[in-house]
């Protein structure tokens, strides 16, 4: 009889224990769904507040490695561009080495830095002359878009994200993907949107070591369908925009938008104390050309001249058609001299090409901020000045404004 109530004990302290435990399961899992609940809702939140993709590509891979979100150490967006048939780096987030990795951390804990004041924080990275390293790197990395790509052009075609456990095997032994970011262990996730894929994105403890649970697998796939609606319809509204902003014949950005960048860029340079240049180009004697020739090889000397303007300028020029047979640059953080250089290239290579077996030249006028104007109307008029000026002197010669 003591041995049937002992045993009756037991298992009545066996169940309790059972039930504890499946209680302390459920919390744990109402924990995750709540913690799963929280970062779509911040992250779906973030993504209302812009349309722009590298604002939108900044809150996702933010989100993927703040301490309040994911968690994981690197996050890096890589994006199809289908017009090159190439997968290419588009922007990366967190340290590139643990030095790094130490300040960056330390950074973030002394500023006490929560999800909100890290996407922030991108608006002044945005202005750095210098971007972070692996922001920087990830830019740097493209790949073909076919199977001499490796495993990121694999990914493309899964629906699921693909978990490498260990990057030693020997088929990855020579991966481009892999042997460029030197992880031990990595998850790439491919974004689809309306069955095309996007492009993908990779995240890994690079820096901790520390393997990635199928809980945070889960996560993240889920979180990785939010993040490709959001990119797809910042890829809508940038194609939008730029239809918007961009001259039909030349390729060029149009009058719109030199004029709204030029605003951009001179609070930029007020802020960041740099000299800012624009030049205003027109091309000499264009009616003549086009009573003589006709309005086709018009259209045709206008697309050389358009052509020959972005070959000679630099990645940070913003080159505009101003209108009819004028152009606008806009230098950023150039003084005088450098764009005199510029400007002197520009004509030359203008002046040695033939259309209709006949060599065009073109003015230009130059003008400072904040060395000749203090504001865009002025600036815009003394660099209108001093293309007149090199009009009413002879043609084909550049003048800069004082």
């Amino acid at each position: 009889m003591l041995l049937i109530r002992l045993m009756e004990n037991t298992n009545t302290y066996n169940k309790t224990e059972d039930y504890l435990k499946e209680i302390e399961r459920l919390k744990g899992d109402l924990e995750r769904a709540k913690f799963q609940f929280y970062v779509f809702y911040e992250l779906t939140k973030a993504m209302r507040t812009t349309l722009r993709l590298d604002e939108i590509a900044y809150i996702i891979l933010t989100d993927l490695t703040a301490h309040q979100g994911l968690g994981f150490n690197r996050a890096l967006l890589f994006l199809i561009n289908n017009k090159e048939k190439t997968i290419n780096g588009f922007m990366g987030i967190g340290p590139i080495d643990p030095e790094e990795a130490s300040k960056i951390w330390k950074l973030i804990k002394d500023q006490q830095m929560d999800l909100y004041a890290l996407i922030e924080n991108y608006y002044r990275i945005k202005d750095w002359p210098v971007k972070p390293k692996l922001m920087e790197f990830t830019r740097s990395l493209s790949f073909p878009l076919n199977e001499t790509a490796g495993i990121i052009f694999e990914a493309l075609h899964e629906l699921n994200p693909i978990y490498i456990k260990d990057t030693s095997e020997e088929k990855f032994k020579n991966d481009p993907l892999i042997k460029a970011l030197q992880s031990k262990e990595l998850v790439i996730a491919p974004l689809w949107s309306k069955n095309i894929p996007l492009g993908v994105v990779v995240v890994d403890n690079y820096v901790t070591g520390k393997s990635i649970t199928d809980e945070e697998l889960k996560i993240l796939s889920m979180f990785i369908n939010q993040a490709a609606g959001a990119i797809e319809n910042s890829l809508t509204y940038e194609d939008t925009l730029l239809l918007a902003h961009t001259d039909t014949l030349t390729s060029l950005w149009n009058y719109g938008y030199f004029q709204y960048k030029l605003d951009e860029e001179i609070m930029k340079a007020n802020s960041q104390k740099y000299e800012l240049v624009v030049m205003m180009i027109d091309i000499d004697d264009f009616k003549k050309f086009n009573d003589t020739f006709g309005h086709q090889a018009g259209d045709d000397a206008l697309k050389k001249v358009a052509n020959i303007l972005k070959q000679c300028s630099r990645k940070i020029d913003i080159v505009c058609r101003y209108g009819g047979e004028e152009f606008a640059l806009i230098l950023p953080n150039t003084s005088k001299d450098e764009s005199i250089i510029i400007a002197e290239r520009i004509r030359n290579a203008i002046e040695s090409q033939e259309i209709m077996q006949r060599h065009i030249t073109v003015s230009i006028g130059v003008a400072s901020f904040p060395l000749d104007v203090k504001s865009k109307d002025e600036l815009i008029k003394k660099a209108d000045l001093a293309l007149y000026r090199a009009k009413s002197e002879g043609k084909n010669r550049v003048i800069v404004y004082s």
